[in-house]
């Protein structure tokens, strides 16, 4: 689904991301791990447009999206969250997810001083859209809520809902279990398989052990902007240099 050829960024003298090559797999979870400053987010903001390369080729679906704006890209169907969950906190929760199907609605200026049929329209669809999302994260009893006034775990699953809304073939979720209590991690788990099953791919960074090696597909492992391992969580697990550099021996197999 997404192929990465030899990507690099460089901040002055720093390669935050250096000559990593590697794919996400299409229907499967695919994880990203390494130690603080490796370059995860980095390579989420130039795979999502945010950044641009310094060197190297990403295509989505056979598409080249090296030098696409954010927009563009999601327009193609990637969706991200990011560590921190921003949201209009003054607004509802449904009307933030309102928002999110935006990205695939055509309305323009004059169709609002006009009030047209076609925004009227997309209105509807963009509010059905916002409760369809909430629904499938759970959290339909909420939309009522003020932003500001739900809990840690329920902005978090109100970030899935806002990718979700976009209509996105992969998302790509950085700490989705971030700051949560374990039982609450299991429920994010058990969300991200449901994205699978409904047949979006999932690409996601994650500083949880446990979670990764029971949730993933595939891993790739970087470590001060390198890759330095691939695989599955197994044989993730049995890679020395990862173990050395960020698992610790009592994620090792025995």
């Amino acid at each position: 689904m997404l192929e990465i050829r030899h990507l690099t960024k460089r901040f002055g003298g720093l390669a935050a991301v250096n000559d990593v090559s590697t794919t996400v797999e299409r229907g499967k979870v695919n994880a990203i791990i390494g130690p603080n400053g490796a370059g995860k987010t980095t390579f989420f903001n130039l795979i999502s447009g945010v950044h641009k390369p310094s060197a190297g080729q990403i295509l989505f679906e056979g598409t080249d999206v090296t030098q696409m704006r954010p927009d563009q890209v999601a327009c193609l169907g990637v969706s991200r969250t990011f560590q921190t969950t921003a949201l209009f906190d003054m607004a509802t929760v449904l009307d933030n997810l309102i928002v999110g199907h935006r990205l695939r609605t055509r309305s323009n200026l004059w169709d609002v001083i006009t009030g047209s049929a076609r925004l009227k329209a997309e209105e509807r669809l963009c509010r059905e859209k916002a409760r369809a999302a909430l629904d499938f994260v759970g959290l339909s009893h909420i939309g009522h809520r003020m932003a500001g006034d739900i809990s840690q775990e329920e902005r978090k699953r109100v970030a899935f809902a806002l990718a979700l809304a976009t209509d996105p073939k992969l998302v790509l979720l950085d700490e989705p279990a971030g700051g949560v209590n374990p039982d609450e991690t299991m429920g994010l788990a058990e969300l991200i398989r449901k994205f699978v099953r409904h047949g979006i791919t999932v690409c996601l960074i994650e500083h949880k052990m446990n979670m990764i090696m029971s949730l993933a597909d595939k891993i790739l492992v970087l470590n001060y902007g390198e890759k330095i391992a691939e695989g599955t969580p197994a044989e993730i697990r049995r890679t020395p240099a990862v173990i050395d550099a960020y698992l610790g021996a009592e994620h090792a197999d025995a």
